[in-house]
């Protein structure tokens, strides 16, 4: 049995479609805006992926009044600490 399943040589389209003259097609050509948009979106995918450094930024200095409270409520605590200690010896 010499069944031949492959397609002829030089014969590649399957299914077969239609021979079209280069004429009877139209040639699509891109536009300003079209080319225009492209670059610009090629652009924005380039500065998206830039290497980018974090700034280091210096620790925020705390206001004189959020010191004293801190201060107060370590003083307090401590005061606390203690009381509680000597509660049971």
């Amino acid at each position: 049995m010499n069944t031949h399943l492959a397609p002829a040589e030089g014969r590649h389209d399957h299914p077969p479609q239609p021979v079209r003259s280069p004429e009877a097609q139209p040639l699509r050509r891109v536009g300003l805006v079209d080319r225009a948009a492209m670059h610009l979106g090629i652009a924005l995918i380039h500065w998206g992926r830039r290497p980018v450094q974090a700034r280091r930024r210096e620790r925020p200095t705390l206001a004189p009044e959020s010191l004293q409270a801190r201060r107060e409520l370590d003083r307090v605590r401590d005061e606390h600490l203690v009381l509680k200690l000597t509660q049971f010896r």
